[in-house]
């Protein structure tokens, strides 16, 4: 049951990825390029590693996957990654332990440029999904196996909330019938409560007052403040993110990583025959309705096909996504509506040695870009060679492309351009 209908209703938000910490050591005067051997080894390192044939994976998001038991949630986490270990079963508590699997972003564009460079490996960007067990109504006050769960997913960059919208007489449903709206209410209910529990004891905390310096005292204030209007709004049932915040107050209660402050993209789980006509089931009108009403995204999925996809040889994929009326699996669609709901761009770095993708947050400088890569090349940032990847593939490699003007000299304040193929000049 694996189709994607991909709707993405919700505005891009603030979310940028972490930097990388290597203590690699750093040249003066250097370009940083695949191609360059002076960086030969660093090129491969990342926030996280992984092999896979001459592929490594990099820059890793994260994205939690919540839901009711027997709404296919396991399903589609073993599915997406495939080697997941889940165990996907016809009860309501199987997966006991959290489950983390990680996968490269498609793109295909990486393999054009890796063929064009000549490059000996690509390296894709990747997303991590963390599975935990089914939640049901009062998880945070422990009822099923608890909220101890859902500290497992406070650590993750977004939420993949799935929404059964599917009817299966020989797959019980743990409320007894289908219902997305009440299905969706239980899960929010259980993040508020759960926030919740957090904010007062942190309140509580707060009015110790302990801030030792001005600035301290100034951080706690606005953290207390913008806690006070948090809760508040959640005793209206409404979540985090919904609060309007400076961005100093943001900055101030991030570290509670509140469950309701992340964004939400609703994957409605379908029939394997409904995938090609998902919009006109009643369920997924239902929450589509939902996701528009609470700023949230949504994508339409079969964890079933999506399942019986990975027992399939790659070339016999898409004759049997053909067959359903599809032309792509939900794994891509699920990824690119995580990218624009985070409003996330990727990047390019393409030589003989390596031809990587790289993910940044819409907006970002050209020094904030490089500094993805390594902290010390955004510090000491001179300039980025840009060429756009249209143009990159139109001359067939860098050098060419420098030839006909179309590689350019951008300085500090260039915003970075979804597709940039670049080469950073820096000086520490």
């Amino acid at each position: 049951m694996a189709r994607v209908a991909c709707s993405n209703l919700v505005p891009a938000l603030s979310l940028l990825p972490k930097k990388s910490t290597s203590s690699f050591p750093l040249c003066r005067n250097h370009s940083f390029f695949t191609n360059n051997s002076q960086f030969t080894g660093f090129f491969g390192i990342a926030n996280r590693r992984f092999s896979a044939s001459s592929s490594k994976i990099s820059m890793s998001l994260k994205a939690g996957i919540v839901g009711l038991p027997n709404v296919g949630k396991s399903t589609l986490f073993n599915a997406v990654v495939e080697n997941g270990k889940a165990q996907a079963a016809n009860f309501p508590f199987c997966t006991i332990e959290p489950n983390v699997g990680i996968v490269a972003v498609p793109d295909s564009r990486l393999n054009v440029l890796s063929e064009l460079s000549k490059s000996q490996r690509a390296v894709p960007a990747s997303i991590e999904f963390v599975d935990i067990a089914g939640l049901v109504k009062g998880a945070s006050q422990g009822e099923g196996l608890g909220n101890k769960f859902l500290s497992h997913i406070r650590e993750v960059d977004s939420i993949l909330q799935v929404v059964r919208c599917f009817d299966d007489n020989d797959i019980v449903h743990v409320n007894g019938n289908v219902d997305p709206k009440s299905d969706i209410d239980v899960i929010n209910l259980e993040l508020v409560f759960s926030d919740l529990d957090q904010i007062e004891k942190r309140l509580e905390k707060l009015k110790k007052g302990k801030a030792k310096d001005s600035h301290s005292k100034l951080k706690e204030e606005a953290e207390k403040s913008a806690l006070e209007r948090i809760r508040e709004a959640l005793m209206d049932g409404k979540p985090a993110r919904s609060v309007a915040l400076t961005d100093f107050e943001k900055d101030a209660v991030n570290h509670l990583c509140l469950l309701t402050m992340k964004p939400v993209i609703y994957v409605a789980n379908v029939a394997e025959s409904e995938l090609a006509d998902a919009g006109n089931n009643p369920y997924v009108k239902e929450v589509m309705n939902l996701a528009s009403e609470l700023q949230s995204g949504l994508v339409t999925i079969s964890a079933q096909v999506e399942s019986e996809l990975t027992e399939l040889l790659l070339e016999e994929r898409n004759e049997f996504l053909k067959s359903l009326g599809v032309s792509e699996s939900g794994l891509g669609n699920l990824i690119r509506a995580t990218y624009s709901l985070l409003g996330l761009r990727t990047y390019f770095t393409s030589g003989e040695k390596e031809s990587k993708a790289w993910t940044i947050h819409a907006g970002m400088t050209a020094p904030q870009a490089a500094g993805v890569i390594h902290s010390d090349f955004e510090k000491g940032f001179i300039r980025a060679e840009t060429v756009s990847y249209v143009d990159f593939v139109a001359a067939g490699s860098l050098a060419v492309a420098r030839e006909k003007g179309l590689l350019r000299s951008e300085g500090k304040d260039y915003i970075v351009q979804e597709g940039d193929v670049m080469l950073f000049r820096f000086n520490v």
